[in-house]
């Protein structure tokens, strides 16, 4: 454990940004799961409002950093185009 200040302070802020970026990663998890769900139950419409709330989430995830931003492009195309195959 670190014993200057700053070191400590460098701490407290890992730990916040760390639950921080928890929180945001197991939402992303969460929403994928929900368009490759209705994917497999060929529920074309339920996958494209999920996909919808998908790529809002990775978007909002990239822009604050939590994921790198072509992570996020990355898979918001191959969700669409998952999609798009099934449709």
């Amino acid at each position: 454990m670190a014993n200057h200040k700053s070191a400590l302070k460098r701490h407290r802020q890992s730990l916040k940004r760390r639950a921080r970026n928890r929180v945001s990663k197991t939402r992303i998890k969460n929403t994928v799961k929900a368009v490759r769900l209705a994917l497999e139950e060929n529920d074309i419409a339920k996958a494209q409002e999920a996909l919808k709330e998908a790529s809002s989430v990775l978007d909002r995830a990239a822009r604050k950093k939590v994921i790198h931003a072509r992570q996020a492009q990355r898979r918001i195309a191959r969700l669409q185009a998952a999609v798009n195959k099934t449709a």
